[in-house]
């Protein structure tokens, strides 16, 4: 397969890089990678970066222009990904962008298009998605969550986990039980609702790097009004399923990937004695730098048999899975490298790389968890890929 991009492609991704170079500090992604931005100047940053791509219509790029994107073809959402990726934007990508618009735009009512809609494509409101439960992550739909009727209402009760900016969401995505007696697959629904709500309780998950993006949301009899309900009542694990079925090229992972190998090759160029203690890192920095342009060809593989019409189902999972174990191999490779201070978290003098690479590599354990663990994506490839029999 040619992975050539045209010129109007190649336009676009120097228009992004632009925009990205105008909107942020030239040290932006290495400051944020070693911990040095306020939280302050953040918010600010991903404020300002989050309208400059509303601006442009590049938030949803992909959405039909009636609803406010620019029908953006695949490999050009691809680019979008792989560009904001590598700079670490602050803002700019969002869960409502990625999959409630699009399942409210499929199956939603005109009235929940025009309530819903303008604010995500605006950056206005931050979604979080209501899923995984303690008992249901990848069999998700082995959910118990409950939502019943209430006369017009509809009554809330239950709770969900590994919730991602639960915390800083105004709006959540809820799949929710609607009918306790129907087959797992066939009595789920879903709903929009407020974050706010009363009866909706967010307690924070602090992971073992230290970092709080994960939430736990406990829900006790929260009511929501009837025409909360997106699509057809008991229909909703079709709707989650379609609705996640969009771009998928794992691009953002090795876009990451690269931006962390450029660092540990300026360290080790920049510090002799890390090669000279550790010849064997030399090897291991050349073997992560193949594996990354492996990984870019199967990514970029996505979005052009995307465009020639294509599903590629099975190759997303192959993408997901080869980047995110990538991920960790890079990380590992980090500590290898650096030694002792490599191990060190941020705050001490002896850190290498401020303690970043200490940080991300305890953060690495979970990428073949989350999104579909590793042992999922591999269930996917041998039955959709290979043809194999289920287990």
């Amino acid at each position: 397969m040619d992975f050539t991009f045209s010129d109007a492609e190649q336009q676009f991704r120097d228009e992004i890089r632009k925009l990205l170079a105008d909107q942020l500090p030239a040290d932006y992604a290495d400051r944020a990678f070693m911990e040095e931005i306020p939280e302050e100047e953040r918010a600010a940053l991903a404020t300002k970066m989050t309208k400059a791509l509303a601006d442009r219509k590049w938030l949803a790029m992909a959405w039909p222009g009636e609803h406010g994107g620019i029908d953006a073809g695949h490999v050009q959402q691809m680019l979008y990904k792989e560009e904001t990726a590598y700079a670490s934007i602050p803002g700019g990508s969002t869960m409502g962008v990625d999959w409630v618009g699009p399942a409210i735009m499929l199956f939603g009512t005109d009235e929940q298009k025009a309530k819903y809609l303008p604010n995500i494509v605006g950056g206005i409101d931050q979604w979080c998605t209501l899923y995984s439960e303690p008992g249901a992550g990848s069999d998700l739909a082995s959910l118990q969550t409950r939502a019943v009727r209430d006369g017009d209402d509809w009554i809330i009760n239950g709770s969900k986990i590994w919730t991602s900016g639960g915390h800083l969401s105004n709006m959540g995505w809820l799949a929710a039980r609607t009918d306790q007696d129907a087959p797992k697959h066939r009595g789920i629904s879903t709903f929009v609702l407020e974050m706010d709500s009363p009866g909706i309780e967010v307690r924070p998950l602090v992971n073992m790097a230290g970092e709080h993006n994960f939430n736990e949301v406990f829900f006790e009899d929260v009511r929501i009004a009837g025409e909360n309900l997106v699509g057809v009542e008991n229909r909703g694990w079709y709707q989650v399923a379609t609705a996640l079925d969009y771009e998928r090229s794992g691009v953002a992972a090795y876009a990451g990937g690269k931006r962390n190998l450029e660092r540990l090759v300026g360290v080790a160029k920049e510090d002799d004695s890390l090669l000279n203690n550790n010849p064997a890192a030399r090897f291991e920095l050349a073997d992560r730098w193949v594996e990354l342009q492996v990984g870019y060809n199967v990514a970029y593989r996505i979005p052009f048999l995307q465009a020639q019409g294509q599903i590629p189902n099975h190759e997303a999972s192959v993408s997901k899975l080869y980047g995110s174990e990538l991920t960790q191999r890079i990380a590992r490779t980090g500590l290898h490298l650096l030694g002792m201070g490599g191990q060190v978290m941020p705050g001490s003098p002896h850190a290498k790389l401020g303690g970043a690479i200490a940080k991300t590599y305890l953060s690495s354990v979970s990428s073949t968890v989350a999104a579909g663990t590793s042992e999922v994506q591999r269930n996917i490839i041998a039955q959709r890929g290979l043809g194999l029999p289920r287990g």
